[in-house]
C-alpha cells in the first residue's frame, strides 16, 4: 500500500533525518510532503533523486495525508497535531507534547510495538532521545532479569537542541580557536571547551526537565511504575551522538558475560567492548549509525552479583529521534 506521508518541520535537523531514513529504508510512499513554517516555504529539499518544495504547515497542506511525522517543538505540535488528526492522519510526534498523555502511546519499536494499537487521540509519541538510547539495551536485559533501579548520567551532544545549536557549536569552536570572544545565543553558556547541566528548567526536586523525562518515560514505556530511575543530564561539546553511563540493579544475580550474550542478540544493539584495547563506544562511532553501541560491560562493585555498569553511545538524530519515528511508521 502506497502511503501519503508528511514531515512537519522538514527543514530542521530531525526533519531532514526523517527524510533520509524514509529514503534509505524504502518506505512505501505514494506521496511525500515536506512542511515547515511560513519562513521556510518555497525552500527545496533533496529526496530520492528529486526535489521537494517545502510548503507552509496548514490544515489544507495536511489534507489527504495518512501519516504525519511531527518534528517541531511542543507548542507547535499542540497546534498542528490535532489538525493532522482531524484531516484523517495518524501523527507520530517527536516533541514532548504528548509523551505523558495516557491516551497517546509512547513507543520504542524494540520494546513495546503493541502499544501503537491503542491511540484514541490518533497520536503516537516518540520518546526523548536519551530515554530511547538508554532503554534499547536495558530492555532485553530486563526481559531476562528484572531491572529494579537505574542510575544514569548522560553526556548529550549539541544535536539534541537542534540545528541552531549544532551551528552554534561549530561557529563558537572556530571563534575560540581564533582567539575571538565566544558568545552563546542558543545555549545559556558557552559549550565549546565546556560542559554544563542540561539547559532544561530545574524542578522543585532539583532535577531538570530532561532528567525527569528519563524517569517518567521509562516507567511508561516499560509499563512499570515501580522501576526506579535517577538521571543526571549534561551537555558536552560534541556535535552529534549522545553517550550515557548506566548503572543497573537487577532482581536476580547476573554476570557481565551473561549480559554480553543477551546484548549480542538484542535488536537495535551493537557491542563495542574491547577490554584489551580499552576500546568502547564514542560519539564518532555512533554518528550516522542506526544501532545503540554498548561497551564497558562490567560488574558494579558497589553491588556485587546484582549490579552491572554499561557505557552507551547513540545517534540522537537517528535512533534518538528520526529513525525511531520512521520505525513506528513502518509498524503502522
Amino acid at each position: 500500500m502506497a502511503i501519503c506521508l508528511a514531515v512537519v518541520g522538514a527543514t530542521g535537523a530531525v526533519g531532514r533525518e526523517m527524510l533520509n531514513c524514509l529514503e534509505k529504508r524504502k518506505f512505501p510512499l505514494g506521496e511525500i510532503r515536506a512542511l515547515a513554517s511560513v519562513n521556510s516555504a518555497g525552500k527545496k529539499l533533496k529526496f530520492a533523486n528529486r526535489e521537494l518544495t517545502v510548503r507552509e504547515t496548514t490544515g489544507a497542506a495536511l489534507a489527504g495525508v495518512d501519516v504525519v511525522l511531527m518534528a517541531v517543538d511542543a507548542d507547535q505540535s499542540l497546534e498542528f497535531s490535532p489538525l493532522a488528526v482531524k484531516a484523517g492522519a495518524v501523527v507520530i510526534d517527536n516533541s514532548s507534547a504528548y509523551r505523558m498523555d495516557p491516551d497517546c502511546p509512547l513507543v520504542i519499536p524494540e520494546i513495546n510495538p503493541q502499544a501503537i494499537g491503542k491511540r484514541p487521540k490518533g497520536i503516537i509519541a516518540n520518546p526523548n532521545c536519551s530515554t530511547i538510547i538508554m532503554n534499547v539495551p536495558v530492555w532485553p536485559l530486563h526481559q531476562v532479569n528484572p531491572v529494579e533501579r537505574i542510575i544514569v548520567s548522560t553526556y548529550q551532544a549539541a544535536s539534541g537542541a537542534g540545528k541552531p545549536a549544532m551551528d552554534e557549536l561549530e561557529e563558537t569552536t572556530r571563534a575560540w580557536a581564533a582567539g575571538q570572544p565566544v558568545t552563546p545565543k542558543v545555549f545559556p553558556y558557552p559549550l565549546v571547551m565546556n560542559i554544563f547541566s542540561h539547559n532544561s528548567s530545574l524542578g522543585p526536586n532539583g532535577y531538570n526537565g530532561e532528567e525527569m523525562k528519563m524517569t517518567k518515560e521509562t516507567q511508561k514505556i516499560f509499563d512499570l511504575p515501580s522501576i526506579r530511575v535517577a538521571a543526571t543530564c549534561i551537555r558536552v561539546p560534541v556535535l552529534r551522538a549522545h553517550c550515557e553511563s548506566v548503572a543497573l540493579e537487577f532482581h536476580n544475580p547476573i554476570t557481565p558475560d551473561a549480559a554480553r550474550d543477551i546484548l549480542s542478540r538484542a535488536p537495535g544493539v551493537k557491542l563495542l567492548d574491547d577490554w584489551q584495547q580499552n576500546r568502547s563506544p564514542q560519539p564518532l562511532d555512533a554518528a550516522g549509525q542506526d544501532n545503540v553501541l554498548v561497551g564497558r560491560i562490567r560488574e558494579d562493585i558497589s553491588l556485587p552479583g546484582r549490579g552491572l555498569m554499561l557505557w552507551l553511545a547513540g545517534d540522537q538524530l537517528l535512533k534518538g529521534a528520526a529513525l525511531n519515528a520512521v520505525q513506528i511508521a513502518e509498524l503502522l
